[in-house]
């Protein structure tokens, strides 16, 4: 016999029935019958009722222990006699014959049992005991089985696992680095990695094939909903002589498999998935990460609004600005009120507002007194519009109505309701702009990758327009998420020396920031390819969870702090000389 336990808290049936057994847990809560005390004894597997007669000496002991306690119990396994179907071990119970206390529980901070509604900061200072509540506990049980599944899917595809430096080179890959002083060579800091991007290309120069790793993460960005500041893991995948669509294919069998078999039912996109290009993305849903489980598709009302008789729109098309249609079928009869609503979230927004034409049973309503019947009819035929459907308009510059007309295809698809339920909707977003132009400064800066290969190679760089320059980089979305991130790689040196010149940076900067990617690909490197899910954000999805802290075991709050490390927290001033840095005061 184990010395703490014949059996796990979740494992007695009722062929257990008059069995001895020993349990060990945490008092999960205790019900005081006045003849009969109930402790229902908790461990990572389960839970199982213990009983307690008040003739016995076990009783005065049991009450005299808090909840959350650990003990150990010695018993007899009894069948119950009100069975809990709600629970595996339900129709049993554990009449005790002796207990044994092995830490004796504070009174509790936040509740473990039950609902608990402490603030969040609480719930991080205390997270040992979060962990222990039945949700966050099975999030992360789920979170380890969706790992493992992703390794042996890898595994199943032939990539190897490989572990990359945590100590690496700061790099410009779009987000700010953690650095960490040198203490060896003063004045030299190295930085934790953003992701393991130039080794798994090196690994590729050194002809490992098909590289894949459970890989952390380190971003010293701004925390949200969706992201956890400061680091985060993803499945990490590189392979040789591959294309876009080899990447696509591994990718699809992975995280396919992972929704289907992790998705409790739900229906989930089976592959291909679909394959949308950028720009017909930020058109057609305002966003590069667009939400397919909502039906409504945003159209290009610019030409439509030329002399069409409606001045105000009329004169935005003239003067430069893009316009923009959304059709909601079978809402012709919606009153106006609905629009006006509509109207009032527009220039909350900072927008002008929102015009409509409703095609009501008692006629057609809104702009549509400006339109002849010829534009009437126009208006049917370009934006399929039929009777009992309705049609809102906006408009805006062009840096702004793309990201805008979203928020309306969004806030319609709450309104309306029409938002399919119980789907995971996957889909590639593909052909991303190189390059995009700073807002602040007109300049040419990488807008994806900086490691992409370009479409048309050196060709594109030396004789077109950078920002009309497509990438082989593309984004995995599910749901309105951006899951992974990925690209077709840039294996030849004088490439990537003439993609970091239209970025700014010369080949002396290049060479300094990734020597030693670069130099290795002056001795011999196959195409390549890649991408990277992320593992945090794939398993808040599958769980619906809208904060990913929830999904993580220990993460940090909205302010990048580990309340209960108390990190980051000040160190000696030994340390600080140590490694040759000095602080200086905010003066913030």
């Amino acid at each position: 016999m184990l010395e703490y336990r014949t059996h796990t808290c979740g494992a007695l049936r009722a062929s257990h029935a008059g069995q001895t057994v020993k349990l060990s847990g945490w008092i999960h809560r205790k019900r005081n019958l006045g003849s009969l005390c109930f402790v229902d004894l908790r461990d990572h597997y389960g839970i199982t009722q213990c009983v307690i007669d008040r003739s016995s000496d076990l009783f005065q002991q049991i009450e005299d222990i808090r909840v959350e306690s650990v003990i150990t119990v010695d018993g007899t396994v009894i069948m119950r006699e009100s069975v809990n179907k709600n629970m595996p071990t339900g129709d049993v119970e554990v009449r005790v014959t002796h207990i044994e206390l092995h830490s004796m529980a504070d009174v509790l901070p936040i509740q473990v049992f039950g609902d608990d509604n402490s603030p969040e900061d609480m719930r991080l200072k205390y997270r040992f005991l979060d962990l222990r509540r039945e949700k966050i506990h099975a999030n992360i049980v789920l979170r380890c089985q969706v790992i493992k599944r992703m390794r042996e899917l890898m595994n199943e595809q032939g990539f190897l696992e490989y572990q990359t430096p945590i100590l690496t080179a700061s790099s410009p890959e779009g987000a700010r680095d953690f650095l960490v002083p040198s203490r060896l060579n003063p004045g030299k800091f190295y930085a934790l990695p953003q992701s393991p991007q130039q080794f798994k290309q090196l690994l590729m120069v050194s002809g490992f094939d098909k590289y894949f790793q459970i890989a952390p993460c380190f971003r010293d960005e701004d925390p949200r909903a969706d992201r956890s500041p400061g680091e985060f893991y993803q499945l990490d995948m590189e392979m040789s002589f591959a294309t876009q669509e080899d990447v696509f294919q591994v990718m699809e069998k992975t995280m396919g498999t992972i929704f289907n078999e992790f998705g409790k039912g739900k229906k989930v996109s089976q592959a291909p998935f679909e394959r949308i290009a950028f720009r017909e993305s930020m058109l057609k849903y305002g966003t590069d990460k667009p939400d397919l489980r909502n039906p409504l598709i945003i159209q290009d009302a610019t030409a439509f609004f030329n002399n069409s008789g409606f001045g105000v729109y009329d004169n935005k098309a003239a003067n430069g600005e893009l316009l923009r249609a959304i059709v909601l079928p079978q809402c012709g009869d919606k009153p106006r009120s609905f629009f006006d609503k509509l109207d009032g979230f527009a220039k909350a927004e900072g927008f002008g507002g929102i015009a409509y034409v409703a095609l009501s049973t008692n006629g057609a309503k809104g702009i549509a007194k400006f339109f002849n019947e010829e534009k009437m009819a126009e208006l049917k035929n370009t934006f399929g519009i039929a009777e009992g459907d309705a049609i809102v308009f906006m408009g805006g510059d062009k840096k702004h109505i793309s990201k805008f007309a979203g928020k309306v295809r969004t806030k319609l698809g709450e309104e309306l309701d029409i938002i399919e339920k119980d789907a995971f909707r996957i889909c590639w977003i593909v052909d991303f702009p190189f390059y995009e132009e700073n807002e602040e400064t007109g300049s040419v800066e990488f807008s994806h990758n900086p490691f992409s290969m370009p479409q048309g190679g050196m060709d594109a760089l030396l004789n077109e327009n950078p920002f009309e320059i497509l990438a082989y980089q593309y984004d995995m979305v599910c749901n309105g998420v951006e899951l992974a991130s990925g690209a077709v790689r840039n294996h030849k040196p004088e490439i990537m020396y003439k993609a970091f010149e239209l970025a700014g940076y010369d080949h002396s900067v290049v060479d300094s920031k990734f020597g030693g990617m670069i130099n290795a690909f002056k001795y011999g490197a196959p195409p390549h390819a890649g991408c990277a899910p992320g593992v945090d954000r794939t398993v808040m999805l599958l769980l619906d969870e809208p904060i990913i802290r929830d999904v993580i075991l220990f993460p940090l709050n909205g302010k990048a702090q580990d309340l209960l490390m108390q990190a980051p927290n000040t160190v000696s001033q030994q340390q600080i000389d140590d490694l040759h840095i000095q602080l200086v005061e905010d003066k913030a």
